[in-house]
C-alpha cells in the first residue's frame, strides 16, 4: 500500500504543477490578439500569422511536455493498483451475490458519497441513475411491458428523497465542530431532537454542555489563573445548562464543579481529565456523528467502507487456502462454506457464530437459532426436522415441546 500511497502523491504533485492550462490560456491570447490585429489592418493578415507560429509551437510544446510528465505519472499509479489490486476470482467461482443487486449497490455507493461529504458526485450519480432509468422505461413502454416504478437508487424502500439535505446539515454542523470549534449549532440540533435522543437513551446532550462548560473555564483562564469573570460565566452556565440533566449526571456534574477549586493546579489534581479537552471535540464530534445517523436508522459507519475493508482483510488467506485446495486437486464443496478462519478485528465483528449441535452448520439468515423452552439452542432446520410438525423430545434432555414454542435468538 505504500508504494500505492507514493506513487498517488507524486500524480498529485505532477498534476498541480502542470503547465497544460497556463499553455492552452498562452495560445488562446494570442490567438485573440492576432484575430484583432487582423481585423485592424487586414493587409497584415499573412505577417501576423507567420509571427504566431513560432510561440503557438512552443506553447504547445509545453504542452505535450506536460502531459507527457503527467501521463508517465498516471501509468506508473496504475501499475502501481495493477499489482496491489490483482484481477482474482472470488472464491465462490462464477456465483457472484451481488450480479441481482444492482439497485442495493448504487445505494450503497450513494449513501457513502453523501457520509463522506461528496455531495456533488452524489447528486451526480443520482441524476445519471434517474436518466437511466427513465431511458430504461422508455423501452419498456414501447415493447409493451409493465413499467418498475421503483427508485434507481432504491431511496423508496425506506430512505427519504431529501437524504442529500439531511447529510449536508450534518456535515454543516461537524465543520463548525472541528474547524471552528462552534459547539451552538450542535447544540441546537440536540436540542430540537431532544426527545428521540431522550429515547435513545444518548447522552450528546450532556456532552455538549460540559464541553461548552470546560471552554468557558478554559477562556476565563490568565497565565494559569482563573479569573473571577471567568469563573461566574462558567458558573452561570453551568447553573442553567446542566438542570435537565441534574437527576441522571448528578456526579459527573458534581466533578465539574469541584474542578474549580483545582484549577490553578489542574495537570496534577485528579480532576485533570474532565476538563482535557485535547480529544473532547474530536469524541463529541464523533458522538454527534453516531447520534446523527442513529435517527436516521442508519449506521454511524460507512456500510460500504465496512464491507470493503473487512473483505480486503479476509479475502487475501480464502484466496491462498483456495489455490492450495486447487493444487491438491481438492475442492470446496459447497458455496457458504469455508476453508479457513477469517479473524477481523473487533470492530468488524457484530455477530457471534453460532453453529447447530445437531446438524453441525452455522446458522443463516435463513437457517437462525432457535431456543427451546428448556433453554438449548438448534437451529432451525434441525428444529423441523426433529419435531416434524408435532410434538418432540429435545436431543439433550428429556423435555418435550412443540415448534411454536421455540424462539428465535440472536446471538
Amino acid at each position: 500500500m505504500e508504494v500505492v500511497e507514493r506513487e498517488h502523491e507524486k500524480l498529485w504533485a505532477s498534476s498541480r504543477k502542470t503547465k497544460t492550462i497556463d499553455a492552452t490560456q498562452d495560445i488562446i491570447d494570442q490567438l485573440k490578439r492576432a484575430k484583432e490585429s487582423i481585423q485592424d489592418d487586414p493587409a497584415s493578415a499573412q505577417i501576423t500569422l507567420a509571427k504566431l507560429q513560432a510561440p503557438v509551437k512552443a506553447s504547445f510544446d509545453d504542452m505535450t511536455g506536460s502531459l507527457k510528465a503527467t501521463r508517465g505519472g498516471q501509468n506508473n499509479y496504475q501499475k502501481a493498483l495493477d499489482k496491489l489490486f490483482r484481477d482474482k476470482p472470488s472464491p465462490s467461482g462464477e456465483i457472484d451475490a451481488l450480479s441481482g443487486q444492482s439497485t442495493l449497490v448504487r445505494r450503497a455507493i450513494y449513501l457513502h458519497l453523501l457520509r463522506e461529504g461528496l455531495f456533488g458526485v452524489a447528486a451526480s450519480l443520482q441524476d445519471e441513475a434517474m436518466q437511466r432509468a427513465g431511458r430504461q422505461r422508455d423501452r419498456q413502454q414501447a415493447n409493451g411491458v409493465d413499467v418498475s416504478t421503483d427508485h434507481p437508487l432504491g431511496l423508496d424502500h425506506g430512505l427519504p428523497e431529501d437524504m442529500l439535505h439531511k447529510f449536508q446539515a450534518m456535515h454543516h454542523i461537524l465543520q463548525e465542530l472541528r474547524s471552528n470549534y462552534n459547539l451552538q449549532p450542535a447544540m441546537e440540533w440536540a436540542k430540537t431532537n431532544n426527545e428521540e435522543l431522550q429515547a435513545r437513551g444518548s447522552n450528546l446532550g450532556f456532552e455538549l454542555c460540559r464541553l461548552q462548560y470546560a471552554r468557558l473555564l478554559l477562556d476565563g483562564c490568565q497565565d494559569g489563573v482563573l479569573s473571577m469573570d471567568g469563573m461566574m460565566r462558567a458558573l452561570q452556565y453551568a447553573h442553567t445548562a446542566f438542570q435537565p440533566f441534574q437527576r441522571q449526571y448528578s456526579h459527573e456534574i458534581q466533578e465539574l464543579m469541584g474542578a474549580m477549586a483545582y484549577f490553578s493546579n489542574l495537570d496534577q489534581s485528579p480532576y485533570h481529565a474532565i476538563l482535557n479537552t485535547t480529544s473532547a471535540w474530536d469524541d463529541v464530534a464523533l458522538s454527534f456523528t453516531r447520534e446523527f445517523c442513529a435517527l436516521l436508522e442508519l449506521s454511524a459507519d460507512s456500510p460500504l467502507y465496512l464491507a470493503t475493508t473487512a473483505g480486503a482483510i479476509a479475502l487475501p488467506p480464502i484466496l491462498k487456502v483456495q489455490a492450495i485446495m486447487k493444487t491438491k486437486k481438492a475442492e470446496w464443496t459447497s458455496q457458504g462454506e469455508l476453508g479457513v478462519e477469517t479473524p477481523l478485528p473487533p470492530m468488524y465483528q457484530y455477530h457471534s457464530i453460532f453453529v447447530c449441535p445437531v446438524s453441525k452448520e452455522q446458522s443463516t439468515d435463513q437457517n437462525p437459532p432457535m431456543m427451546m423452552p428448556c433453554g438449548h439452542v438448534v437451529c432451525q432446520d434441525s428444529l423441523t426436522r426433529l419435531s416434524k410438525g408435532s410434538k418432540f423430545k429435545c436431543p439433550y434432555c428429556p423435555t418435550e415441546s412443540s415448534p411454536s414454542q421455540a424462539t428465535r435468538i440472536i446471538l
